[in-house]
């Protein structure tokens, strides 16, 4: 079967410390592992400025994953966990052409 890539970003709230956040990556890399796909990449792209406020905030932090999956069931399990994660403000889940 072939792999389909995937790039999730999600945002971080600003409010959370360094050593939650990185609880929080690793929790989120490690859903993606268990539930059928391979992290290529995971990189935190830094506190940025929103155009508009989110839930009260002005900011967060960006943080994004490129996956290689062969099914979905990794993603869908990712954006179910994120919808309730009071400490992720959006994400958003794209499929990489190649």
């Amino acid at each position: 079967m072939a792999t389909t890539k995937y790039e999730v970003t999600y945002i971080i709230k600003p409010d959370v410390d360094e050593e939650s956040k990185q609880a929080l990556v690793e929790r989120y890399d490690n859903v993606l592992n268990q539930n059928g796909s391979e992290v290529v990449e995971s990189k935190d792209w830094g506190k940025k400025r929103f155009a508009y406020e989110m839930n009260k905030y002005r900011e967060g932090t960006y943080h994004i994953v490129v996956v290689n999956a062969e099914n979905a069931d990794a993603i869908n399990e990712f954006d179910r966990l994120a919808k309730i994660d009071s400490a992720i403000l959006r994400s958003m889940t794209v499929k990489i052409e190649a």
